[in-house]
């Protein structure tokens, strides 16, 4: 899987169309992912004798074919193409602007955990 968490990406297909979020989890055994804000499902509870019923939104996992990668730098969708670096590690790059988006976004996860 071409995408991890933490990435924007723009939904393709389906009611959410258009959108655009950060990915929450991913689930590689099945190839999907979930978004924050996006396929929000209601599931409805039935009532017991200890506690009443209730309705639980959630956001549900969908295909991950079903959303594409907006690159951090040019901030347009993108396919990701893998460049191999000479320690031996592979890095994901943008195709349009042939930038890479990994350190962008390590980049970005490291800043948020120093202003907590």
């Amino acid at each position: 899987m071409k995408l991890k968490i933490g990435d924007e990406v723009q939904i393709l297909s389906g009611k959410d169309k258009g959108k655009k979020g950060k990915i929450t989890k991913l689930l590689r055994n099945s190839g999907k992912i979930t978004v924050e804000k996006i396929n929000i499902i209601t599931k409805h509870i039935k009532k017991t004798a200890q506690r009443p019923g209730e309705r639980i939104k959630y956001e549900a996992p969908f295909n991950a074919s079903n959303a594409i990668l907006v690159c951090p730098k040019c901030k347009k969708t993108t396919r990701i193409a893998h460049k191999k670096l000479e320690n031996g590690k592979k890095e994901r790059i943008c195709k349009k602007c042939k930038d890479s988006v990994d350190t962008i976004v390590k980049a970005r996860k490291t800043s948020s955990k120093q202003k907590k």
